[in-house]
């Protein structure tokens, strides 16, 4: 056995010690997570505990998961906890008795041990395939790895999937076996349930970036050249409507969320969501909106196409859209920017030609007179061997009615470069058109961008509302932030 890296972070009041290992009997790499200060003779104690809870306090499901009631049941829970805690363990100190109740709440009406997961903010996914196999979890750093967690059984999985239905308000039974939600956290849960998904229970649990990736980030970590991300600055300050677009996990909504905050801080920002996945400096003039599913009964549902007309009425500057699926929300969209309103939104394409064929066919079918009104599509890229992600493409959609484009920039994988692939023939004259400014005041303009964000790279300023705050002072103080930077 090979450790590749070990770390810690707590999970409430309870400490948890992660080993990333390398197996001689396992082809990908394991995650080991590990309660250290509970020794093998305090766990079986602590089962002895659960085992009196069991009988001594009857809980419902409904009790367990009802929101008015939840506090309510803490209390009785942790009262009880404690009673027996002293019973078997009198000597005890405060601090361990405190951590003993927060764990054996875990256990019993939380998810257990996935819920340790949850906590660990190096983790975007836990996975749940069955009973009968480890838990899965995707990993920032390593990937997809097993991990020394398992379900006790097909009816646990179960379970844990009724209590994430019931506290939003969903239900999963053999009759409707399939859940999809989001959770008050964000985090957004998929589960099915046996014969559906045939080898066993899923629950697939995706979490909620707590720590957005910022346009410091994408940088650094080569997805994007500092004079390209200056370029997308200019064409958004001057509210030049743009499309990102990629294959699946290519980082499409986190780089529109790092975009976003190049947005002027005078302009009134709506943004559109499935999951709450967007964040955007506290500086900005922000509304954020998510959809509704609809409840048990079928009612009460609110979908991207209600929320997309709806922000129409609220006067907007500037529309953000985390996902364009379909004809009725992608006509919405295309009127609101013949209307003036600047649109930024994602679509699943894994290039520009892709991307045009999508928009102009079945099912989003967008007349090809329309799309000019984008002016540059974005396109992500993944290497799914190494994870690392890319800009892949940045173009411009031609002012003709054939559907034309222009590629500006093109990524060359051997060299690992945003490359130049031809002059611009409609985003800087249209820069020029919209400032009154010349190609040459353009390329100026550009070059401050990109001292500003190679400013912000160098001090390792990476936190959403820190780049928001020297963005909005490039907007309101240029003269001032520029004599810093260049100090």
């Amino acid at each position: 056995m090979v450790v590749k890296e070990t770390y810690s972070f707590y999970s409430d009041d309870i400490p948890i010690i992660v080993s990333i290992e390398s197996k001689n009997d396992e082809f990908v790499l394991v995650y080991n997570a590990s309660v250290s200060t509970i020794s093998q003779n305090t766990e079986v104690i602590l089962d002895k505990v659960r085992d009196e809870l069991v009988t001594k306090i009857k809980l419902s499901l409904g009790e367990m998961t009802d929101e008015k009631k939840a506090q309510l049941v803490r209390t009785k829970f942790q009262d009880s906890v404690i009673y027996l805690l002293n019973k078997y363990l009198p000597d005890l100190k405060d601090n361990v008795k405190k951590f003993l109740v927060t764990y054996l709440m875990h256990k019993s009406l939380g998810l257990g041990k996935i819920e340790l997961l949850l906590d660990d903010k190096n983790l975007e996914e836990v996975v749940i395939n069955n009973a009968s196999e480890p838990v899965w979890v995707y990993h920032h750093k390593y990937g997809w790895l097993k991990t020394n967690v398992y379900l006790n059984s097909e009816e646990q999985i179960k379970h844990y999937a009724t209590i994430i239905g019931r506290r939003v308000g969903r239900s999963i039974s053999l009759l409707t076996p399939l859940l999809d939600a989001h959770l008050e956290t964000g985090d957004r849960v998929n589960a099915t349930l046996n014969p559906i998904s045939t080898k066993g229970n899923t629950i697939t649990l995706r979490k909620f970036a707590y720590k957005p990736i910022t346009i410091t980030n994408f940088i650094e970590n080569k997805s994007i050249s500092v004079s390209a991300a200056s370029l997308i600055w200019g064409a958004i300050e001057f509210e030049l409507s743009t499309l990102i677009t990629g294959g699946t996990a290519t980082g499409k909504t986190s780089f529109l969320g790092a975009i976003c905050g190049f947005f002027p801080p005078n302009q009134r920002i709506i943004s559109v969501e499935d999951t709450r996945e967007i964040q955007m400096p506290k500086y900005l003039h922000w509304i954020p909106m998510l959809t509704r599913e609809p409840n048990i009964e079928g009612k009460g549902e609110i979908t991207m196409l209600n929320l997309i007309l709806n922000s129409l009425r609220m006067r907007p500057d500037r529309i953000v859209v985390g996902e364009i699926r379909r004809q009725p929300e992608a006509e919405a969209l295309f009127e609101a920017m013949h209307t003036g309103h600047s649109v930024y939104a994602t679509l699943h394409a894994n290039d520009t030609q892709e991307t045009i064929n999508r928009l102009v066919n079945l099912p989003i079918n967008v007349p090809k007179t329309l799309l000019p009104a984008i002016s540059a599509i974005l396109v992500m890229y993944r290497n799914r061997r190494t994870g690392i992600r890319r800009i892949f493409q940045i173009s411009e959609i031609l002012n003709t009615t054939e559907a034309k484009f222009n590629v500006l920039l093109q990524f060359d994988i051997k060299q690992d470069k945003l490359l130049t692939a031809n002059k611009s023939q409609r985003l800087i004259p249209e820069l020029e058109l919209q400032t009154g400014l010349s190609e040459q005041e353009i390329n100026e303009n550009l070059r401050e961008k990109s001292l500003v964000l190679s400013w912000l790279v160098k001090n390792k300023i990476d936190g959403v509302n820190e780049i928001g705050k020297v963005i909005a002072t490039y907007y309101t103080d240029k003269e001032n932030l520029m004599g810093f930077i260049k100090k």
